[in-house]
């Protein structure tokens, strides 16, 4: 077990009603707030913007809005926003929405003191400064944005997709309400479900001997998305608990806890996925759960069996009985059956992205890879690895 320093700065309000609490809390920043939301009216359906709103109002604390934000962060509405907030001298941020929502507006909030292009922040985060207030509220259960310091930002000029990571950029505050996540779609509810399990499983397989607490937490967090990604998803999308459940295990999925004792933040699946995003529009969860049973069938060896058979054990309940490596196997297609229950594609060529042929996928790899030429995960990947693996996952 390694050794390690943790903190999380952000306050979090959980249960019904959670999002009246809007004004009084921007309220400590200033009178001048930004909503950011989708603007497809979804957040006005389901009640969401009216009591932000009225608690906004409430509380004697203007607003100004950021409407059309859209899955895979763009760098052109972090540019817009920043702009905004200069003219109207927004003191906080409250984005309504996804992780795509939020991202976003962590990315201004670390942008709006630099006076130059969002884009010169995130290639160098060290030009941040000052960053404004967040006070996130979820509306989906995915990327647990609401409760980490990242933010991914696409540059459609460039197709690239990458991570602006600084502490400054942690919510202040997270208001979340399971109850504006219970008419999310199937298609959604899955993503967001494979979403979560990928984050925790990127820190999970690894070779850290002697992370007991930490592993065992994961797999509980696991089983969670098991059982309650399938009550969302094919029984009833309309349950709260099952809402509840998913919508914490989202907010604690990625805020590096689970990176705790680990030997540092080595993941494989997103970095290829990111390029899916960046070149085609993937929605992300979709993207991560076609791609990690093939990562995890390139990677299966001799050395990796022992910890995908323990997966299937402890959180997919196979039996521990008989020979590793075909536990190991099962395991691997267990979970893709699972998310083909939940409704996900089978490969990319079914994912409604536009993918006819594998053109793209030298210099999908290539990005992929980063600086450092390759990807250290728990099994470590080169260029030709990860063309494999699209090739796999077409």
């Amino acid at each position: 077990m390694q050794d390690f320093y943790y903190s999380v700065p952000t306050k979090v309000y959980f249960g019904k009603g959670v999002a009246g609490k809007a004004g009084e809390l921007a309220r400590q920043y200033g009178t001048k707030a930004m909503i950011l939301h989708y603007g497809d009216g979804v957040v006005e359906k389901i009640g969401l913007y009216d009591t932000v709103v009225k608690s906004l109002k409430e509380n004697g604390v203007d607003f100004v809005e950021l409407k059309g934000i859209l899955p895979n962060p763009r760098i052109t509405k972090i540019d817009e926003g920043v702009a905004i907030c200069k003219k109207e001298d927004v003191k906080v941020l409250i984005p309504l929405g996804g992780g795509s929502c939020i991202d976003t507006a962590k990315a201004i909030a670390s942008c709006v003191h630099y006076d130059g292009p969002a884009w010169d922040v995130v290639l160098d985060s060290s030009l941040a400064k000052d960053n404004l207030p967040v006070i996130a509220i979820p509306t989906l259960a995915a990327t647990g944005s609401d409760m980490d310091s990242d933010a991914m930002v696409c540059n459609e000029a460039t197709n690239d997709k990458m991570s602006l990571n600084i502490p400054e950029q942690f919510p202040v505050y997270s208001l979340s309400d399971p109850t504006y996540t219970c008419t999310v779609p199937r298609r959604q509810t899955a993503a967001g479900t494979a979403d979560i399990m990928s984050h925790i499983m990127e820190v999970y397989f690894s070779k850290t001997p002697g992370a007991f607490f930490s592993d065992r937490i994961m797999e509980a967090m696991l089983k969670t998305c098991v059982k309650y990604g399938t009550i969302a998803c094919c029984e009833d999308p309309s349950n709260y608990e099952a809402r509840a459940n998913l919508l914490w295990a989202a907010s604690w999925g990625c805020n590096g806890f689970f990176d705790c004792g680990k030997i540092g933040r080595r993941w494989s699946v997103h970095p290829m996925e990111h390029q899916l995003g960046a070149y085609y529009d993937e929605t992300h969860g979709i993207g991560i759960a076609i791609l990690t049973p093939h990562w995890m069938r390139y990677i299966l060896n001799e050395d990796t069996k022992d910890m995908f058979a323990t997966f299937g054990i402890n959180v997919l309940g196979l039996s521990a009985e008989g020979d590793t490596m075909y536990t190991a196997k099962k395991a691997i297609d267990t979970l893709e059956a699972l998310f083909r229950s939940w409704g996900i594609p089978e490969n990319l060529r079914e994912s409604g992205i536009g993918i006819t042929d594998k053109s793209k996928f030298e210099i999908m790899a290539e990005k992929a890879l980063g600086p450092a030429g390759r990807i250290n995960g728990f099994v470590p990947l080169d260029k030709q690895d990860v063309i494999n693996i699209y090739d796999a996952a077409f």
